[in-house]
């Protein structure tokens, strides 16, 4: 199995380190899925959630409102204004929604990018 690392990183530090299997990401033009051995490219990213396929068969989902991404053949690297991670117990998940709502509804993006985002965390929410 191939992985890649991917690194995603706010101003306040690294909230994600690992090497993963694929990574789909809100680009400006639209959804995208990253693999590895992918070629390189350079994109904004828009208000939405990146979701993670980690390299142990778990799903992360991460919302950001806003950001750029550079994919090279064997690590992507998403630096971004604002991110909440949603992932961890019951208690720490409804936190980290609300925060995500919180993070998303304050994007300056296109309505469309935030509903499309904000309908992705409510999901997540009802998973719980």
């Amino acid at each position: 199995m191939e992985l890649m690392k991917l690194e995603i990183v706010t101003p306040h530090g690294v909230i994600f380190d690992d090497e993963v299997k694929q990574v789909t990401l809100p680009g400006s033009e639209g959804e995208f899925g990253v693999l590895p051995k992918h070629s390189t490219i350079l994109s904004l990213l828009n208000t939405g959630v990146i979701v993670i396929d980690t390299k142990d068969n778990k799903e992360i989902s991460v919302a950001i409102n806003s950001g750029y991404v550079k994919v090279e053949e064997d690590r992507t690297l998403c630096i971004v204004d604002g991110a909440v991670a949603l992932s961890g117990d019951d208690n720490n998940l409804a936190k980290a929604i609300e925060e995500a709502k919180e993070l998303l509804q304050k994007a300056t993006q296109s309505n469309m990018g935030i509903a499309t985002a904000m309908s992705k965390v409510e999901h997540i929410s009802k998973t719980l």
